[in-house]
């Protein structure tokens, strides 16, 4: 099939977990009932923001994989004959967690996962104390829509991480993230960095000739701790196609599920005037494995 219709999920999260699970439910049924085949999730969906403040209660947050989240939503796949691409938080032994998105083929199966690779340690986002680095690599996920390159939030500034998925053959890729303003900047410090987020992936599609879609979380969460701010996260979920064009935009301020449509022959006729895999110095560019080049 060459046309694929995606679904994505842009919704609010509380401190209920089964409420947050019903509404990305919600959100995935509505997606399938306009005919999506694939639907994707926002990052750690299943619950509030946690990583604003360090605190070992909320390892008790994370679940095996499989575990209860795949269970439910391998069965909604099952049921609706979808794709889905879920965002969790992984308990993989004791002591060892991970950020981890999950695909769950439209059979109910798992057809693969992607462990968050670049972690951040920011004011607000103190994901170092709770995941450790991915293992799994830059691999994409083959299922019956098609190769996915599936990364996570903050990976999505690193045009390192969107090349290696292109050049194992990702026909797309897709970023679950949860990413806000800080209430305390000013109105254009919140527009340069919401702004500078769409653009670099939107230069991603660009660079290499595949779409991207962005699913993105929306709604003010409170810092539990009650030292910082709390979150604005700023919603705006985006798809784009093979040269950078906005195909549809979620607002900022509430939620939504967009339905799109994706040429999966598209990239062989944009890569054909834009080679840029063919024009690639590989030779020249050992120097991208070390840190600095002092």
């Amino acid at each position: 099939m060459n046309i694929i219709r995606a679904g994505l999920v842009q919704h609010r999260c509380t401190d209920n977990r089964q409420d947050n699970i019903e509404t990305s439910i919600r959100g995935i049924r509505e997606a399938a009932a306009q005919g999506a085949r694939l639907a994707v999730l926002q990052e750690l969906h299943c619950g509030p923001y946690f990583c604003q403040t360090e605190s070992t209660a909320n390892f008790d947050l994370a679940e095996p994989i499989p575990g209860p989240a795949t269970e439910v939503f391998g069965a909604l796949a099952r049921e609706l004959g979808v794709v889905i691409v879920t965002s969790l938080f992984e308990r993989r032994a004791p002591g060892l967690y991970h950020n981890t998105a999950v695909v769950l083929e439209a059979d109910g199966t798992v057809a693969g996962r992607y462990r968050k690779m670049h972690i951040p340690d920011d004011p607000g986002y103190y994901e170092k104390f709770y995941f450790t680095p991915g293992d799994l690599g830059f691999t994409p996920i083959a299922t019956s829509v098609g190769r996915l390159g599936v990364l996570i939030c903050w990976d999505q500034w690193y045009p390192e991480a969107a090349r290696l998925m292109a050049m194992a053959g990702a026909e797309m890729l897709i970023y679950p993230t949860a990413i806000g303003y800080d209430p305390g900047d000013t109105p254009d410090e919140q527009a340069r960095q919401r702004e500078a987020w769409i653009t670099i992936q939107r230069a991603h599609a660009v660079a290499n000739g595949i779409p991207v879609l962005s699913v993105n979380r929306v709604g003010f969460e409170p810092d539990p701790s009650g030292v910082g701010a709390g979150a604005q996260f700023w919603g705006s979920t985006f798809a784009v196609g093979c040269q950078g064009e906005l195909l549809a935009t979620a607002p900022a301020d509430r939620e939504q599920v967009l339905v799109v449509d994706l040429d999966r022959q598209r990239s062989e006729a944009v890569r054909r005037i834009w080679p840029y895999l063919r024009d690639r110095r590989i030779d020249a560019y050992a120097d991208l494995t070390r840190r600095y080049r002092d």
